[in-house]
């Protein structure tokens, strides 16, 4: 890899910056990711941390209240973003 591609913008991951919410309540990204090189793996992490993982629960739940999913695939698409999200407690919890 070159230089270019290998150094990552400061906004790198950052879900509000790469993926924000627009005035109509719906997201996307915006003109100056879509030229950026690091588009796909900085969309891909805004989405598995934080925010992003907040935000795939928002989804799911959304997703089970219009019937897309059913009760056992929500409970389980929930658990494992609550895993995600907390791995520090998983690992003290290995621990004791």
């Amino acid at each position: 890899m070159t230089a270019s591609l290998s150094a990552r913008p400061r906004c790198f991951g950052e879900l509000e910056k790469v993926f924000p919410e627009g005035e109509d309540g719906m997201r996307s990204s915006p003109e100056s990711c879509i030229s950026c090189c690091h588009k796909t793996e900085c969309l891909r992490t805004a989405m598995s941390i934080g925010d992003g993982l907040m935000l795939q629960e928002k989804y799911v739940d959304r997703a089970y209240q219009s019937g897309m999913i059913g009760f056992w695939s929500r409970w389980s698409r929930k658990k494992n973003i609550q895993r995600r999200l907390s791995p520090k407690k998983e690992k003290n919890d290995e621990n004791a």
